[in-house]
């Protein structure tokens, strides 16, 4: 009977209730918790190294030597891909740090700021949205560390790879898969529970431990392949405009691989000593991933040779080496890899979007446990990755919505309301940018224009059989589009028709805990559209 009222007890709502927190800005703890707040200084903990140490953490991951590979095996040549490689990251460097000031002068992440641009409400549109995108790579990257662990154990014990399947072919997934699977998640898990201003420790020594083990990879692509026979005889096995396509498709991919970050970078970026410290955002994300593509081109082009097919997935490589001490510990790296991308790009990205929808109950631990159990299981991330088609389809695919979102929010911050904002308002639903019933419609009319012209695109890359003409050709540079466009019309529509109560003289980043009601303050933001109109 005790211990099923005990159970009964954890069923009850109430009892998953945060603790309140001191909000400074929001009306009543239903709308903030300690987690969304503004970071207070003493929090404020990552330097120049930490940066440099996530952005070389984040580039030496699988997906980004899928994404560097994947390009050869649609019929790329390296000179063709890198370049693609290259100058999408320079471009979604600049939007990086364009966003990620922000974050670091606010010091509050994106689901919040994101209010100021599209309205209290719409803006649980991108909230959700990228919850969702958050989830999906998640399991993408689970599913990519259990690749590692399965080499990991089947260089110690060589039967694991006559283990019985009991599963269909069309699963897309072994026995032993998904065994490695559950094994990874459970890795995974205990590092997801660590505070962001911890975690920084794990990409610092990520960055120290990984690269080496890609380096080595690299001289044994050379070894083994000499340039003068691999790499550099390799050439593009499509030609003409269905190249040029190709190529734009495969910056679109560059650029679509971590478009999720480019738009939610203020959820690191606010941790920051000062806005300074993540100017290095600017240089070390196209070096880093830039170098990281060769590395994945090289080593790819070498096992064309070496083997007679493009292995674009880095563990089908080492799945055929025979030095099982050099299988385990180049496992071991990409292991360590996949761990830190998926809780630095991943895990807590969806945490601090879920703070702001279950303010009252989620904060950002229980968020990324919510992620790992959600993300983790509820998705099949063996069918996204099945070929190498799929996998820049599924790039493609989710840029179609992040190009408008970070474009929204740079024109907002920097062009139309030139970084003069109020962060309080942020946190109150009839606050300062409620806009009309909490939706911005500039920002909804952006969306309209900007992503309905890619979906014919984006449902021939999902079904082919489905014909759409020409379409699918705005869809092969849908990032760029979609941000080019969201922020021409969002930026004419605040210049023609501008939202008066949203404009203040000087930025609002700190104030005393207000005692007026939500009635109160709307009526107060009214008063000073009338001043500034008279």
């Amino acid at each position: 009977m005790k211990a099923s009222l005990g159970v009964s007890a954890y069923l009850k709502p109430s009892r998953w209730v945060l603790e309140p927190e001191p909000s400074t800005f929001a009306p009543n703890n239903k709308w903030s918790n300690k987690d969304m707040d503004p970071v207070p200084e003493h929090e404020r903990t990552w330097s120049t190294l930490n940066y440099i140490a996530y952005w070389i953490s984040d580039a030496t991951n699988v997906a980004v030597w899928e994404l560097a590979s994947s390009m050869l095996a649609v019929g790329l040549s390296w000179r063709q891909a890198l370049p693609a490689i290259a100058v999408g990251h320079c471009i979604i460097a600049v939007v990086m740090v364009l966003n990620g000031t922000i974050g670091a002068r606010l010091h509050v992440g994106f689901p919040v700021l994101n209010r100021s641009s599209f309205g209290f409400w719409f803006s649980y549109f991108s909230v959700i949205s990228r919850v969702v995108l958050s989830m999906f790579w998640f399991g993408i990257q689970t599913y990519t560390g259990s690749q590692c662990v399965y080499q990991m154990l089947k260089a110690i014990w060589p039967s694991l790879a006559r283990m019985p399947n009991s599963l269909s072919p069309g699963a897309n997934i072994t026995t032993s898969g998904m065994m490695c699977y559950f094994l990874y998640w459970l890795i995974q898990f205990p590092f997801m529970l660590i505070s962001p201003q911890r975690i920084r420790w794990l990409f610092l020594a990520k960055a120290m431990i990984v690269p080496p083990a890609w380096l080595a990879m690299l001289i044994w692509a050379f070894v083994k392949v000499p340039s003068s026979s691999g790499l550099f005889t390799q050439s593009a096995t499509i030609s003409g405009s269905a190249l040029s396509w190709a190529w734009l498709s495969a910056l679109n991919s560059a650029l679509g691989i971590y478009s999720t970050l480019a738009v939610n970078i203020p959820d690191f970026t606010r941790y920051a000593k000062d806005e300074r410290a993540q100017y290095v955002q600017l240089a070390i994300i196209p070096v880093a991933f830039t170098l990281c593509g060769f590395i994945g081109i090289a080593v790819t082009s070498a096992g064309i040779v070496l083997y007679g097919e493009v292995l674009w997935d880095p563990l089908l490589l080492i799945d055929k080496w025979d030095n099982r001490a050099a299988a385990f510990f180049a496992s071991f790296a990409f292991v360590l890899a996949t761990l830190g991308t998926n809780i630095s790009a991943n895990s807590l990205s969806a945490a601090n979007d879920m703070t702001v929808l279950f303010p009252r109950y989620i904060n950002i631990r229980r968020g990324q446990a919510l992620c790992a159990l959600l993300g983790g299981w509820a998705l099949c991330p063996w069918d996204i990755l099945a070929s190498a088609e799929g996998f820049l389809s599924f790039m493609n695919g989710y840029s179609v919505f992040l190009g408008p979102f970070a474009g929204i929010m740079v024109t907002d911050y920097w062009l139309v309301h030139k970084g003069r904002v109020d962060v309080p308002s942020m946190y109150r639903p009839r606050g300062r940018y409620r806009y009309s019933f909490g939706f911005n419609w500039r920002a909804v009319l952006a969306i309209l224009f900007s992503v309905p012209p890619n979906m014919p695109g984006l449902i021939n890359s999902i079904n082919p059989k489905i014909y759409v003409g020409n379409a699918t050709h705005l869809f092969d540079f849908a990032w760029i589009f979609g941000f080019t466009v969201a922020s021409t019309v969002y930026y004419v529509a605040s210049t023609l028709f501008p939202a008066k109560e949203t404009y203040i003289d000087e930025a609002i980043v700190d104030e005393a805990p207000s005692d007026l009601s939500e009635d109160d303050e709307k009526k107060s933001i009214q008063d000073e559209v009338k001043v500034v109109t008279s």
